[in-house]
């Protein structure tokens, strides 16, 4: 079997291994874990063709993709199966598993032949990148999970109202988050930490879609954000990009949440945003 990445678009971290491997020529099985409903449904074709994958794989992981389960699949026995943590995105390389976006991104980054300026050979280039990756965990990210669940998922995914309070706090947040990216990692530079497209760029423009996707105006009165967007779109390619932000475009629309699925999410949620 070849390498499996099992994902959910409506994840930015899963948004960012999906493009990277795309952009990248590298060839994957795309295993759908869909965040939001039960069961596991069926992988799609080579490097997430949109083909069933019905004849591939031994029986067992066919019956873990055609488990059926009532909470999100990530939380799923089925899935734990590929990762105990249950949480995507994840890899599979035969007999190899791997978790943590990061770790994913620099396993086929090292793997595969891309091109140097991702995670740069030069010490202090590559230093910039891993410096960047050490901070969005807990700002960047932190701050657009929280708009988009403030803004959008509580009140119409799950049904729980927020307080205009809350989010103007979580919006004023996210703003300031948002001109120490400027101020800190673009300053005057055509992209995060250099000249050329590195994962940095590719995770922190991946996160951002988040806010966008509940309808946050981010990139109006930042001119400087708005240009290295573009850049960053062009240097992955228009309509891959299109592609990846499909689902986290249509957040807004997002049917209510069954009350199960409901049950199940609402701790993890509240854990992951605080």
């Amino acid at each position: 079997m070849g390498l499996e990445l099992y994902l959910d678009l409506l994840s930015q971290p899963c948004r960012a291994v999906y493009i990277f491997a795309k952009r990248n020529g590298i060839p994957f099985e795309l295993r759908p874990v869909e965040l939001r409903k039960g069961g596991l449904g069926l992988g799609l074709g080579p490097e997430g063709s949109g083909r069933p994958n019905t004849a591939r794989g031994d029986a067992g992981r066919q019956r873990l993709l055609g488990a059926r389960a009532e909470k999100g699949q990530h939380l799923s026995d089925a899935f734990a199966q590929v990762n105990p943590l249950k949480k995507v995105p994840a890899l599979r390389d035969g007999d190899f598993t791997l978790t943590e976006s990061v770790a994913i991104l620099l396993y086929l980054n090292r793997k595969y032949k891309v091109p140097d300026h991702w995670y740069p050979q030069d010490l202090q280039a590559c230093a910039r990148v891993d410096e960047y990756l050490a901070w969005q965990h807990t700002a960047l990210r932190r701050n657009c999970l929280r708009a988009l669940w403030h803004k959008v998922m509580f009140p119409v995914f799950l049904g729980e109202p927020v307080s205009p309070e809350m989010l103007a706090a979580t919006l004023a947040e996210l703003d300031a988050t948002l001109q120490l990216l400027e101020d800190k990692f673009l300053q005057n530079k055509a992209f995060l930490t250099g000249p050329h497209i590195s994962l940095a760029d590719l995770i922190a423009i991946t996160e951002l879609m988040h806010p966008v996707g509940a309808g946050c105006q981010i990139f109006e009165g930042r001119p400087k954000l708005a240009a290295w967007r573009q850049r960053v779109e062009a240097a992955v390619g228009e309509d891959l990009f299109q592609e990846a932000h499909e689902v986290i475009l249509k957040a807004k629309d997002s049917p209510p949440a069954d009350p199960i699925i409901k049950q199940k999410l609402m701790p993890r949620v509240l854990a992951m945003i605080q």
